[in-house]
């Protein structure tokens, strides 16, 4: 699991039909961003995609 500054982000993994949601959450605040990929891409690079996208929103926020 990897830690921000923020602290722990969980990742959560579900296929639909040709495609993967992928859901990232921030543990410390609560905010969540989800992408959508093909089934066919490595995990990692959903994960790294969502995660920068997470990183994104956090900063944003403040």
């Amino acid at each position: 699991m990897p830690e921000t500054p923020h602290g722990d982000i969980y990742f959560e993994f579900t296929v639909i039909g040709r495609n993967v949601k992928v859901s990232a959450i921030d543990a410390a605040t609560g905010t969540e961003i989800s992408i959508l990929g093909p089934a066919t891409a490595s995990q990692s690079d959903l994960q790294r995609i969502a995660l920068q996208k997470l990183m994104i929103r956090l900063k944003a926020a403040g």
